[in-house]
C-alpha cells in the first residue's frame, strides 16, 4: 500500500461535511493574514472549507489535494473552487511565482517529505510571499506526559496513522529557516503550531 493509498482510505472513513479541527480558530487566523485580491495556494484543502473561507473574502484560491475524494467533496459544495489534484511527492500544478499565499492547513505532518514540499511551494510563491501554516505542537511538557503512559504514547505515536513528522516550535523553525524563509513567527495555541514566514 502506497502512502497515497493510505491517505485515501482514511478519506473513506472520513464522514462528509466533518469540520477540521480548531477550524474557526484557524480560519480566522488565516483571514486576518490574507487580503482581498491575494493569489492563494491551499495545500491539503481537503473538503475545501478553508478555501470557500478565502474565496469569501475576495482571494483568488487554487485548492490543491493529492487526494481525489476530498477535491471531489469541496467541488459539490463549492463549485466555485479551483480544484486540483496533485502527486504526493511532485510537482505543484502551478506555474513558478503565481502565488502571493501558501496555506498548508494541517498538512505538513502528513507528507513523506517536508523539505520537498516547502522547495515546491517556495517555487510558487512570488518574491515576497508568505506561507502559513498550522500543525500539531508537540512541546516537552507533551512528551514528558506521554513518556508516563505507554497506552497514551502508542495511540499518540501510532506507526498505522497518518501523521508521518511531529513538530514542535524549534524543529519547525529550523525547518523553514533552512529553506530560506524569513520573518517567521510562531504562535502555539491549544496543541497546535500557527506559523507565518516570508519568502
Amino acid at each position: 500500500m502506497t502512502h497515497t493509498d493510505l491517505l485515501e482510505a482514511v478519506w473513506e472513513s472520513v464522514p462528509p461535511g466533518a469540520v477540521p479541527e480548531r477550524f474557526a480558530e484557524r480560519r480566522d487566523w488565516l483571514l486576518e493574514r490574507v487580503g482581498a485580491g491575494a493569489a492563494v495556494l491551499d495545500l491539503g484543502c481537503g473538503e475545501g472549507l478553508f478555501a470557500s473561507a478565502l474565496t469569501d473574502q475576495g482571494a483568488r484560491v487554487v485548492a490543491v489535494d493529492v487526494v481525489a475524494e476530498p477535491l471531489r467533496r469541496a467541488g459539490e459544495r463549492d463549485p466555485r473552487l479551483d480544484l486540483r489534484l496533485a502527486p504526493l511527492e511532485g510537482p505543484l500544478p502551478l506555474d513558478d511565482e503565481t502565488i502571493d499565499v501558501a496555506w498548508l492547513g494541517e498538512t505538513i505532518e502528513h507528507v513523506p517529505d517536508p523539505v520537498g514540499t516547502l522547495h515546491e511551494v517556495r517555487r510558487v510563491l512570488r518574491p515576497q510571499g508568505h506561507l502559513l501554516l498550522s500543525t500539531p505542537d508537540h512541546p516537552p511538557e507533551l512528551l514528558r506526559r506521554l513518556a508516563d503512559d505507554p497506552e497514551a504514547f502508542a495511540e499518540h505515536f501510532d506507526p498505522r496513522a497518518d501523521h508521518l513528522r511531529f513538530f514542535n516550535e524549534v524543529s519547525l523553525r529550523g525547518l523553514v529557516e533552512e529553506l530560506g524563509f524569513g520573518d517567521v513567527e510562531i504562535a502555539a495555541e491549544d496543541g497546535t503550531l500557527l506559523l507565518c514566514a516570508r519568502w
